[in-house]
């Protein structure tokens, strides 16, 4: 093979099968694993975007990419150029300490949920050495050969050499709307049918294909190269950002008062100008450092990565870490009735003919399709070949028609004493169409009108009772042929029904109310019919306000479906573009909808939802297209997830919400204090040192307790909640800040270092054991107990703050050691500011926590 070669795809569709294999230097048995080895190393993995990950150090590096850490080493630079070396040191310390604190905690957590996704990637079928085996999609190389079947993903560029019935979707490449017949033998005028192409699907048939591209050299990876976009946004990424955007405004706001009113104050000090100004402009920074929350990447990251863990065990997988707030957020839950409020243990329970009379004719035909088929694997064919062994000797396989969503039937096509049959089996409606006799008690008869309403009232009977019904049909073939189309299954002749059923989960009932009380209201969207998934959902006790079949939704405009799919609980009859079009009219009315699906036809509405959500056992184009993959398809594990969902979000919001309520409250008295102070009321070191005792505080958050309260809903960002917060509570903390400087400059007369101690014991103090009210609505400690860790954390920063001032460490500082009366004013101060901060956070709560 010439591994310098990079052939084109008109290039692979000019060649024969023959030629493309001998091309690729492989054969019909496949590559050997060591010649897979090699190639490998000359082409890389057969992966689009082949990230090659930092070594530790590097990316420890990267972390002072964050413009807070470069402000601060700005900062210390112009200290130390200014020759004021302490503040130089002191800066760049806490600088290398948030670097730090940020590092190890994403990376152990990233590294965690990195082994997680693993365990969910896609696979595909190779022949190496003669013999089939499943390997990672990323492991493939050039010249391997694939084996594909329905619900299967395109690996790589690839030449086909065999196929059945075969038709692919590549919409994501080409744009068509409507699967493409592929096949080995080039169609006229359109070479590049013989081709199947990274990032398409195989809707139905299979094939046999030489790998001739892979990676970054597909068509899918030089697109993907010339027009890479980031994701989407998710809502929760969307909110941060817009909450991100406001802090900066009013950081910027106040840093530019803080540090000109200084400067203007400072102008006529002479010989002491410069060292004021450069004063304020540390001062300015620390106070923008102290404003601003910067753990919250950090938090928001390493708590959906622990959340992602937990959720593990509970048997999500989770594969897109952003989803997971909006999987918390998840107000609509989208699924078909079957496996998910069905047990998906299919059992035949009847073979009837026409009019409801058991056939023994019906059953071994049925046998007979279900027995010779190879296409996609289906429950109701398994459940026919377990219900009854039949003997097939006398039937010889000679064709075969695979199931496809246009036709939405399958045929076989078998010799039986030397002639041709052709049995189908498939929806009844499909087989109806197709039929122009019917059998009745062993006679021939003509399918008329009236038979056909007796037929289809057969049908809506069986489907009452929540059978799953399939069509039997047969056809005498008059002249056999070798090889048939789809063409061939006309005049079919009518035998009867097949119907199975599905029972209701153990339990699903509660599973159901439990989703209800939680806020996540349930909707079928399915392609079976109407009567049946009525029958399952009052089985399984869920309230069905209305039904929409694909007839109807067809026929109605987007703005009338919107109001439709919101009052309606079943969807029938759905095509894939149906369910597109009901999500999306969910999404419109500010619904975030979870779609949870495992076929073929599922994988564009997983894409659609705000959160796809699949099984392990789904097929790989739905795993591919899924944000969370479930080990077991269970409404009780989803509702765990959930769950978890919202304990992310609310510790995010827990860190949010603090830094609003002590932080800006804090850094808004320092503000006001400037104005009136012959001093800086705190030195930027100290500002500096108090953000990092808070901030390593804080840390503990991801792993806290949430309250059941909280729980409960659905929420999301609101970034009015969030300023009224602020509003709110902000001026409670600055009230708190004032009096700490009445009582020290006014009552006790403190110096510049003893009030600045003062302050930054109060300051630390009240900041940081806010948390244990912020986070819940009920009484703290007593009602509701924080993480043992998040206990341990503030109470050790707090107690390390303040035995600092009484060490040799608070001379570097510029601390002083305060007298006994100063430091029981200071702590009575402290202790009034969290019991109205209590009462106040009930008012609040009560007015307003249902508004979130």
């Amino acid at each position: 093979m010439d591994t310098s070669a990079k052939k084109s795809q008109i290039d692979f569709a000019a060649i024969s099968g023959k030629q493309a294999i001998k091309t690729m230097g492989t054969g019909l048995d496949g590559l050997s694993p060591a010649e897979a080895i090699a190639r490998r190393r000359i082409y890389g993995r057969n992966e689009i975007a082949q990230t090659k990950e930092l070594h530790i150090v590097r990316e420890f590096l990267s972390y002072f990419k964050n413009p807070l850490i470069v402000i601060l080493l700005v900062a210390a630079a112009t200290s130390a150029f200014m020759g004021e070396a302490a503040s130089a040191a002191i800066i760049t310390l806490m600088a290398f300490f948030s670097a730090a604190l940020d590092f190890f905690e994403e990376y152990g957590a990233g590294q965690a949920a990195k082994k997680l996704t693993e365990s969910v990637r896609t696979t595909a079928c190779v022949i190496r050495a003669g013999k089939k085996q499943e390997i990672k999609t990323a492991d493939i190389v050039p010249g391997d050969v694939v084996f594909l079947n329905a619900g299967d993903l395109v690996p790589a560029d690839s030449r086909i050499i065999s196929s059945k019935e075969l038709f692919a979707e590549q919409s994501a490449l080409t744009g068509e709307s409507f699967p493409c017949e592929k096949s080995e033998i080039a169609f006229a005028g359109d070479p590049g049918r013989n081709v199947l192409l990274l990032g398409t699907s195989v809707i139905s048939g299979e094939a046999l294909a030489v790998v001739m591209r892979t990676g970054q050299d597909t068509e899918f990876g030089k697109i993907a190269q010339v027009l890479a976009k980031p994701s989407p946004k998710s809502d929760f990424e969307i909110g941060t950002q817009k909450f991100g955007i406001f802090i900066a405004r009013v950081v910027l706001y106040l840093v530019l008062f803080i540090f000109l009113f200084n400067v203007l104050r400072n102008l006529g000090n002479g010989e002491q100008f410069q060292y004021r100004v450069i004063q304020s402009f540390l001062f300015s920074i620390a106070i923008a450092v102290g404003l601003t929350p910067e753990l919250l990447p950090m938090i928001v990251s390493v708590t959906m990565a622990r959340g992602s863990m937990r959720m593990a065990k509970k048997g999500v997988i989770v594969k897109k870490l952003s989803a997971i707030p909006s999987f918390g957020s998840m107000d609509v839950l989208c699924a078909d009735k079957t496996g998910t409020l069905t047990e998906n243990k299919i059992a035949l329970v009847t073979y009837t003919d026409i009019n409801g009379n058991i056939s023994r004719d019906v059953l071994e035909n049925a046998y007979i399709n279900s027995y010779f088929e190879t296409g996609i694997e289906n429950p109701l064919d398994k459940a026919l070949l377990e219900f009854k062994k039949i003997s097939v000797s006398g039937n010889k396989k000679i064709d075969e028609l695979p199931f496809d969503f246009e036709r939405r039937l399958m045929s076989v096509v078998v010799e039986k004493n030397r002639r041709h049959l052709l049995v189908a089996k498939g929806s009844p409606e499909s087989v109806f169409a197709r039929c122009g006799f019917f059998r009745l008690e062993g006679l021939r008869k003509k399918f008329t009108a009236q038979s056909r309403l007796q037929a289809q009232k057969q049908y809506h009977l069986l489907s009452e009772g929540g059978n799953r019904v399939l069509a039997v049909a047969v056809k005498k073939i008059r002249s056999a042929k070798p090889v048939y189309s789809k063409e061939d299954e006309c005049d079919l002749e009518l035998l009867g029904f097949v119907s199975f059923f599905d029972p209701p989960r153990a339990g699903i009932k509660n599973v159901l109310a439990g989703l209800r009380q939680i806020g996540v209201e349930m909707k079928i969207i399915t392609g079976d019919n109407e009567l049946v998934t009525q029958k399952i959902c009052r089985d399984a006790e869920l309230e069905v306000k209305g039904v929409l079949v694909g007839n109807d939704i067809d026929r109605l405009p987007d703005q009338a479906l919107r109001m439709k799919a919101e009052t309606a609980t079943i969807f029938a009859r759905c095509s894939p573009i149906q369910k597109n079009r009901i999500i999306a009219a969910l999404r419109s009315r500010g619904r975030v909808v979870g779609y949870m699906g495992d076929g073929i036809n599922d994988a564009p509405s997983l894409k659609a939802a705000d959160v796809g959500i699949s099984v392990s056992n789904a097929v790989d184009v739905a795993k591919e297209a899924a944000d969370i993959v479930l080990t077991q398809k269970d409404l009780a594990v989803l509702k765990d997830g959930v769950i978890e969902g919202r304990k992310v979000f609310g510790n995010t919001m827990k860190y949010i919400m603090m830094g609003l309520s002590s932080n800006f409250g804090n850094m808004f008295s320092a503000a006001g204090a400037v104005m009136f102070l012959p001093f800086l009321p705190m030195l930027p070191m100290q500002i500096l040192l108090n953000n990092f005792l808070y901030d390593l505080s804080q840390a503990a958050i991801p792993a806290d307790n949430v309250d059941p309260d909280w729980l409960q809903k659905p929420r999301r960002w609101n970034l009015e909640f969030i300023k009224r917060f602020m509003y709110f509570f902000g001026p409670i903390s600055s009230l708190f800040d004032f009096a700490t400087f009445f009582v020290l400059f006014n009552l006790f007369a403190a110096s510049e270092p003893l009030f600045q101690t003062g302050w930054f014991m109060e300051s630390l103090a009240t900041q940081v054991l806010v948390v244990h009210l912020i986070r819940t609505r009920q009484l703290p400690f007593i009602q509701s107990r924080a993480s043992k860790f998040l206990i341990a954390s503030t109470f050790v920063c707090v107690a390390l703050g303040w035995l600092i001032p009484y060490t040799p460490v608070g001379e570097f500082f510029k601390f002083q050691p305060l007298p006994l009366a100063m430091v029981l004013a200071i702590v009575g101060i402290v202790a009034a500011y969290l019991m109205l901060a209590e009462a106040a956070k009930r008012i609040f709560y009560k007015r307003y926590f249902d508004t979130f």
